[in-house]
């Protein structure tokens, strides 16, 4: 399983990509910084199993079962990530409950 403090790097990490690009392209607009996360974090969680973030720190997300996370599942699990309740609210096996809605899991890689 992701630890916390590898979850919150890999957050940190996107989050300074995204606010890079969307700084470049749309003038650090704090909306643009969050859809470009959004995009970033649908496309390459449900495509590759993994964001920017993810990948330096060593994680991936997956499905519950061990399968793709897909488009669909991947965003679900963004749009509660977005709202950020969802992700401090974890239960003992440390997945949020934007995790347990998308029915998915961030382990090591």
């Amino acid at each position: 399983m992701g630890r916390p403090g590898r979850r919150v790097l890999a957050l940190c990490i996107d989050w300074a990509a995204c606010y890079a690009i969307a700084a470049a392209f749309f003038g650090g607009n704090q909306l643009a910084i969050l859809a470009v996360f959004a995009v970033e974090q649908t496309l390459l969680v449900g495509l590759a199993g993994f964001g920017l973030g993810h990948r330096l720190a060593g994680l991936r997300v997956e499905g519950v079962d061990g399968r793709p996370v897909g488009i669909l599942a991947a965003a679900i699990r963004t749009v509660l990530l977005c709202l950020l309740i969802p992700a401090v609210i974890f239960d003992v096996d440390q997945r949020g409950l934007h995790d347990k809605a998308a029915r998915t899991v961030v382990a090591r890689l």
